[in-house]
């Protein structure tokens, strides 16, 4: 890195004597930072030191610096001077003793965290770089300190503070995971937690960031929540979950997932594990769609928010207004992807509703539902699918409910998330029956079923056989071979012999009389008898050709 000096206009107010310090106020360094996100796609910019605390150092783009007047300056020096407080009194030791400590760099041995401000793209409030954490001979482009980048943009922003904690949410995560466990977070997680630090420090009762995340959401809520592509949208529904989350688990969840040898879902699931909860992020999650719509406690804490900053959001589902004067349907193919919530409200039509869902094989969707009527009293329920992932409920007399919601979501890969997912997608058929037409269909398929019906008999008229006269020892032909047959059928304990040969011995004879005996009171009692006797009289005759269809 180059280095030279600078001579500074008078800010006394904020130097910092440091005996034997590497850095002098006025060193102007050039340092590495990512075109993608500098205004001008400039992957170099010059900074000079304008501040030096206990534990950061602060440098401004030397271009955008030196564009202002000398009491400009000075405001913004004093801006740099309270974030410095701020950081060293609040910021550091709550995230520090809560979270742990940022990484000690294996280069740099200042001890301190390098914030440089410079002109960033538009929407872009700052990033952290891992790159850095290395030497410049595993990482060609590393600053080789740990780093803090932030947009001159956001200087005199009221987010400011809670831009700076959520960087440094990075550089401790990098900490956590890289270096203490090898393996790295996902971006998911890893931006969820540093979304919530400005809420653990408190800075969500001064500003409006968090009504600007809601906004966020409710514009684009159909946004995976593991897909990370880095727009608003993805800020948005992060937010929106992980306050749900701390909402009703505790920030320990945030805190013991970060501490876990595990990244993403699964190290979510070791710390609700580890703090005695029986629930998963998947059964969190899809509380959570259900909660977005709803947000009603009434119905209990885990369908509603608990912080009262979010009393009242709810999201807008995609409302399917079915015609009430006639019988109607609609179906729908939806592209969708892991852990994103769908949400579609269904109003209208007349008697009942027929709901059908057909999900991709193979994969696990959720279909929860609420069903209101109209003093908006709802009831909360699921979907059960087949193992195709088919479903289907019937809902009779839906004219009597206001609304019909409900919320599929995929629920299949728990690992491995890093940049575009890949679509999968369900389909959804909803149709109403008028009392008349489904009326009409019963007497219909009745008038089938009397048609099998009468097509069976014939058939077992024709294929199975009767005995039609008597019987006994020396008897043969098709009527011994009928009687066989059918005893054979009634098992051991009657025929175990189960010989089927046409002519009637004793072995036949000794079979009709266990049958006999066995039903006795219909077969000997009338006829004043107590014993079998072997012989295939009517009596006889009349209980096998009843039993035989």
């Amino acid at each position: 890195m180059r280095k030279v000096k600078l001579q500074l206009l008078v800010l006394l107010f904020f130097l910092l004597p440091i005996s034997g310090s590497a850095f002098d106020v006025g060193d102007v360094e050039s340092f590495n930072i990512e075109s993608s996100y500098e205004a001008k796609n400039q992957n170099e910019v010059s900074a000079v030191l304008v501040k030096i605390s206990n534990e950061l150092l602060f440098y401004i783009d030397q271009d955008w610096w030196e564009s202002l007047d000398q009491e400009n300056q000075e405001r913004v020096g004093s801006i740099i001077y309270d974030l410095g407080v701020e950081f060293e009194n609040h910021i550091y030791p709550k995230m520090t003793s809560t979270f742990g400590k940022e990484p000690v760099h294996t280069v740099d041995k200042s001890g301190r965290t390098t914030v440089i401000f410079h002109n960033m793209a538009r929407g872009v409030g700052g990033y952290f770089n891992s790159g850095d954490q290395y030497s410049v001979y595993q990482n060609t482009r590393s600053n080789e300190r740990n780093m803090i980048y932030i947009s001159t943009s956001y200087l005199e922003s009221p987010f400011l503070p809670g831009f700076l904690a959520h960087e440094f949410m990075h550089l401790i995560t990098f900490n956590q995971k890289e270096r203490r466990h090898k393996v790295v977070e996902e971006v998911w997680l890893n931006e969820a937690r540093a979304e919530y630090i400005p809420t653990f420090l408190g800075y969500e009762n001064n500003n409006d960031n968090l009504e600007r995340r809601m906004n966020s959401f409710l514009k684009d809520p159909n946004t995976s929540l593991t897909e990370w592509e880095g727009g608003e949208k993805n800020y948005g529904v992060i937010n929106m979950f992980t306050h749900y989350l701390v909402d009703h688990y505790g920030v320990e969840i945030l805190i013991d997932s970060l501490f876990s040898k595990n990244v993403g879902i699964k190290s979510i699931n070791d710390a609700l594990k580890k703090n005695g909860y029986s629930e998963t992020f998947a059964d969190i999650f899809t509380d959570w769609t259900i909660a977005i719509v709803l947000n009603d406690c009434n119905y209990g804490d885990k369908y509603c928010y608990l912080n009262p900053k979010f009393e009242g959001l709810k999201v807008l589902p995609d409302i399917r207004d079915i015609p009430s004067t006639h019988s109607s349907s609609f179906s729908q193919r939806v592209p969708t992807k892991n852990w994103l919530g769908r949400w579609y409200k269904i109003v209208g039509g007349k008697d009942d509703l027929v709901f059908e869902f057909d999900g991709e094989s193979g994969l696990n969707y959720q279909v929860p539902y609420i069903l209101c009527d109209y003093k908006d009293k709802c009831i909360i329920d699921f979907i059960e699918l087949d193992e195709n992932n088919n479903g289907k409920i019937v809902i009779e007399g839906f004219n009597d409910y206001s609304e019909f919601i409900f919320i599929p979501s995929l629920q299949s890969k728990i690992a491995g998330f890093n940049g575009k997912e890949k679509e999968y997608y369900f389909s959804y058929k909803i149709a109403t029956d008028s009392v008349a037409e489904k009326e009409k269909y019963r007497e219909f398929l009745l008038n089938e079923i009397r048609k099998l019906q009468a097509e069976i008999e014939r058939l077992q008229s024709q294929n199975v056989c009767r005995i039609e006269q008597n019987l006994s020892v020396g008897s043969s032909g098709e009527s011994v071979v009928c009687l066989q047959e059918f005893l054979k059928k009634e098992g051991s304990d009657i025929y175990p012999e189960g010989l089927v040969t046409g002519i009637f011995f004793n072995l036949t004879k000794n079979a009709v009389i266990r049958f006999q005996e066995k039903y006795a009171s219909e077969i000997l009692a009338p006829l004043g008898l107590t014993n079998g006797t072997g012989f295939v009289g009517s009596a006889t005759r009349a209980k096998i050709n009843s039993m035989i269809r």
